[in-house]
């Protein structure tokens, strides 16, 4: 084990996304749902605990799951419904501790070593987590209490759906030494093939070998899985690092060709970008657009403005000069913007005695500020473009994948 015996403490939304539709739309409850879109090109971006023991789970061809389970009901997702939740579970998991990793929108590591002395054991805090989570949001989520990340990640794991586990130090060995070891982190199906050949079925034949003989077989891996078996882990809890990058894209129901078609959306996500951006109290220089064909060829190009912006007509205005000279009139999948080489928005400074008085704001960071003020408190959707209304397209934010 470590030298400093911390509380770490993995939180997992259970079926996020299909959670919070089955919330939001009661006769949905308790039946089998798929979160997906197009049924012969889409994915599944989510599978209810109803459906899964038809064997359908996240990121299956929507083709394959419909056909293992036709009485799922289909419904496509709603990402900004989901970034909204996502919000509000990290703002509970925020009064309790402010060291937190997010791994995805619906799934973080809590280091809660110091909060003990305020809120209790760390297995109190977890389960005070759960409830505030069930009783406000009407969501469930799984917990993991453990001293390091692997094991808490683990704990979450055993403990689905809606449940905690804690795994305390003494407890670590014994309980990693009865899984396969294919739960050791960096063990995939060739690594896994190695060592099953090798007679290392589960964590703890890993744990009772020689560590210079995993390294003879496989390299330094090796004694990163003998420690890991052993519940080694020194990585510490980062909290939410700075993005490189803002970025919103969307894949189409169907393949799109011709600038009239493309401009909307385009247009879309650069005034989402901007929102993010103006969000986040960042600019950037380099806009950078992604399109992905028909043969699923993809391509970027990018272009460097003459000054930061958080502007999203500005984006739009140098996202669309790329498409024009980069899409060649082909069928699209998708289409992608994003803003990077990011800078924080710099505070007024105050004047000099002798120094000229600094020119007005544009008018559209004025324009900007107002319709961030709309929006923040009618929705995104209160107002819009010419174009984007004619197209019936949005600027909301439908795909954070990215936490600014």
């Amino acid at each position: 084990m470590t030298d400093v015996m911390r509380a770490i403490i993995h939180v997992d939304m259970d079926a996020f996304y299909a959670s919070v539709e089955q919330r939001d739309n009661p006769s949905l409850r308790g039946k089998p749902v798929i979160v997906g879109g197009h049924a012969q090109r889409g994915v599944v971006v989510a599978a209810s605990y109803e459906v899964r023991p038809f064997g359908v789970r996240s990121a299956m061809p929507m083709a394959r799951a419909v056909k293992m389970a036709p009485q799922a009901i289909v419904v496509p997702p709603r990402f900004s419904a989901y970034s909204e939740a996502s919000e509000q579970v990290f703002a509970i998991f925020e009064r309790y501790t402010p060291l937190i990793e997010p791994l995805s929108l619906d799934e973080a590591f809590l280091d809660v070593t110091a909060s003990v002395r305020l809120f209790g054991a760390p297995a109190e805090i977890a389960r005070r987590i759960r409830k505030e989570i069930a009783t406000e949001l009407n969501l469930p989520a799984s917990a993991g209490i453990a001293p390091v990340k692997f094991v808490a990640k683990i704990a979450s794991d055993l403990a689905k759906p809606n449940g905690q586990r804690e795994i305390r130090a003494e407890e670590v060995v014994p309980v990693l030494a009865k899984l396969p070891v294919s739960r050791l982190w960096g063990v995939g199906p060739k690594t896994e093939e190695v060592l099953t050949r090798a007679g290392l079925k589960t964590i703890g034949d890993v744990a009772a070998r020689d560590v210079a003989w995993l390294e003879n077989r496989l390299g330094s891996q090796g004694r990163h899985l003998w420690e890991l078996s052993q519940g080694i882990d020194s990585r510490e809890v980062v909290p939410d690092r700075a993005a490189k990058s803002v970025g919103a894209e969307d894949t189409f129901e169907e393949d799109l060709t011709g600038l009239d078609l493309l401009r909307p959306h385009i247009h879309a996500q650069a005034l989402r970008v901007g929102r993010r951006l103006r969000r986040a109290g960042v600019k950037g220089r380099v806009v950078q657009l992604k399109l992905k064909f028909s043969d699923f060829n993809v391509i970027t190009r990018r272009t460097t403005l003459s000054a930061p912006t958080d502007d999203g007509q500005a984006i739009y205005r140098a996202a669309l000069e790329l498409l024009e000279r980069a899409h060649e009139g082909k069928p699209l999948r998708l289409t992608g913007v994003s803003v990077q080489s990011l800078g924080e928005q710099q505070e007024p400074q105050q004047l000099g005695l002798f120094q000229a008085p600094a020119a007005p704001p544009p008018r559209s960071a004025k324009l900007n500020a107002a319709l961030d003020r709309i929006a923040e408190r009618f929705g995104t959707k209160a107002i819009t473009t010419a174009d984007l209304a004619e197209s019936g397209g949005t600027a909301d934010d439908e795909d954070p994948w990215e936490r600014p």
